[in-house]
């Protein structure tokens, strides 16, 4: 096997040892260690697993806790200097939730697909799954499919596995904690980079109490991410409909056909420009040219112009609708059909080599 086996730990229990044993019956020869600032009284269980791994093992500390994503990037930094060959990683979590057959698969899944992300996706749907897992895992990987286009079952697995070129890229993605891995998937999107997700066993040891994840403060982080995915146009939204709004008043004397065509004209042209200019470069962060994917996002511009203006105008001339609200009740469907039209034609990042 050519492929690493990486676990941070913080404050293990027994079993951390019986993860280390059950991957080198599997075949592992390498893995790396990282106690991420865990309490002296829990020390001897590195010193176990270390033991059993028979010289297969590397302990890497952290003096204080870091999180788990400055764990996995210490680990990362570590195996990019002393890789001796091998293809990239394989992270998993030290409690046991991860079994040596499905991590086994995962790095043999890394092997055959080394250009792609694996991540091992658990099933949701089980009785022994607990409730919040249930609901804030099925919850994300919706938010996911919709807002990221990343079409994952379980967004918030440890059971990943890694290129060592992807692992180089990721030392430079930001998050410290849990939200580091909703990171990784995002780099992932971003750079082209392929997820292959296979299915694994779904392992919740006392309702998932040992788990480290804080459901309220790690959620908001991973969905602050997702919020500034879609800021871009919310604000852009706000300057099209405030814009409109000032025109339709400074033009309530003009007749009524021209006025709310020179108010919607007007201000999609100005919001237009604001959302190209933050969606290629903070947004999507695309790198192709500007000619290309101007021509492309103002194709959009003037379907989404034209559908705007029908739509308003059915609402407000023939079901006599207020104008402002017609605008606001277009303008969202608009706004999600757009969006998804942006991801995935005029921004789509192609593949692009690692590094």
């Amino acid at each position: 096997m050519n492929v690493s086996a990486i676990i941070p730990s913080l404050n293990p229990d027994e079993r951390l040892p019986k993860v280390v044993q059950s991957l080198v019956e599997v075949g592992f020869q390498r893995i790396i260690i990282v106690n991420d600032g865990s309490s002296e009284e829990r020390i001897h269980f590195f010193e176990e697993a270390v033991s059993v791994g028979n010289g297969a093992c590397v302990m890497l500390d952290h003096e204080v806790n870091k999180g788990k994503g400055r764990a996995l990037k210490t680990a990362f930094s570590w195996f990019l200097a002393n890789r001796n060959g091998d293809i990239g990683v394989v992270t998993l979590d030290a409690d046991g939730q991860h079994r040596a057959d499905d991590v086994l698969r995962c790095a043999q899944m890394l092997e055959q697909e080394p250009d792609a992300l694996v991540v091992g996706g658990r099933n949701f749907d089980g009785k022994d799954v607990p409730l919040r897992s249930r609901v804030g895992n099925k919850l994300t990987a919706g938010v996911f499919r919709f807002v990221c286009g990343i079409n994952i079952k379980d967004t918030q697995t440890g059971l990943r596995g890694i290129s060592a070129e992807f692992a180089e890229i990721l030392l430079e993605v930001s998050g410290e904690r849990f939200e580091f891995e909703t990171n990784m998937l995002l780099e992932s999107k971003r750079r082209g980079i392929s997820i292959v997700e296979i299915p694994i066993a779904t392992v919740y040891i006392d309702e998932n109490k040992t788990s480290h994840f804080n459901p309220i403060r790690d959620s908001i982080n991973i969905y602050m991410l997702i919020f500034k995915y879609i800021s871009s146009s919310v604000i852009s939204w706000a300057v099209d409909f405030g814009l409109f709004a000032l025109l339709s008043w400074l033009l309530a004397e003009i007749e009524p056909h021209y006025g709310l065509l020179i108010a919607t004209v007007a201000a999609r042209v100005v919001s237009s420009l604001c959302n190209y200019a933050i969606n290629k470069k903070v947004v999507f962060r695309n790198n192709s040219s500007v000619a290309a994917t101007m021509a492309k996002y103002y194709t959009v511009a003037v379907f989404q112009a034209a559908l705007s203006y029908g739509g308003v105008y059915l609402f407000t001339e023939v079901l006599g609708i207020y104008s402002l609200i017609s605008k606001l009740v277009v303008d969202l469907v608009l706004f999600l059909i757009s969006f998804k039209v942006q991801q995935l034609w005029v921004f789509k990042n192609g593949k692009k080599k690692n590094g």
